[in-house]
């Protein structure tokens, strides 16, 4: 947005110079205004010219590009504007140098003067300006929504990886906490020796703990009651 308003202006600003560079002394004195379109093509002569057909028309062609190319924010257009602008002053250039034999800049108004550099200004700014728009973005690229980051999940909800919101393997389903991983690394009771068995007697004998006997500690089991006599 802040380039293709700043490319407006730049473009808007080289048309200005480009109008104005016509009611400005060009060559020896004489306005350019005074010089006819035809004689770009035809080469130079002295007659005066009115200044609906001099070389102001292109010039005014080539603003009213600009000004349609900054409402359209067509870069395709302002740079066509200050071709136009360009290419009809290196134009006059030539035929004025096949006229005169040669040009030359002279300070006491000999030679080039001011009107020509405004025009050839005008036409490099319109340049300038077409570079730095950024022009109107295609119908597939307005229609691609932006990508938004992934929102951190609410204390309520279940926090899921990767952030696909496919369940991973830290989903944790249970409302419960997780149960505690026992620290104990040693052998598996399983694996340790049977003294009533010949091959697994020389095994380490596992330990009995108080906590493992199935028996009440406090309430010890009585032995069942004898049968009756008959």
């Amino acid at each position: 947005m802040i380039r293709n308003i700043l490319g407006s202006v730049v473009a808007l600003a080289g048309a200005a110079s480009a109008v104005l560079s016509p009611f400005r002394d060009w060559y020896g004195g004489r306005a350019g205004h005074d010089y006819r379109v035809a004689d770009l093509f035809e080469g130079i002569t002295p007659t005066e010219s009115g200044v609906l057909v001099s070389i102001l028309l292109p010039f005014l062609g080539a603003a009213l590009l600009v000004v349609l190319g900054v409402v359209l924010r067509s870069r395709l257009v302002v740079a066509l504007a200050g071709l136009v602008v360009l290419g009809f002053t290196i134009l006059w250039m030539v035929r004025q140098g096949q006229a005169a034999g040669s040009l030359v800049v002279g300070g006491d108004g000999a030679g080039l003067q001011v009107g020509v550099v405004n025009a050839l200004a005008g036409g490099v700014l319109m340049l300038i300006g077409a570079l730095l728009m950024t022009g109107r973005r295609s119908r597939r690229e307005r229609e691609r929504k932006p990508v938004e980051p992934f929102a951190v999940p609410a204390a309520d909800q279940v926090d899921t990886w990767p952030p696909t919101q496919e369940p991973g393997m830290s989903v944790q389903t249970s409302p419960w906490p997780e149960p505690e991983v026992d620290p104990y690394t040693g052998p598996d009771p399983r694996d340790l020796g049977d003294p009533r068995d010949a091959r697994t007697r020389s095994y380490p004998q596992a330990v009995p703990h108080p906590e493992d006997d199935p028996r009440d500690p406090v309430h010890p089991p009585h032995p069942p009651p004898p049968p009756p006599r008959g």
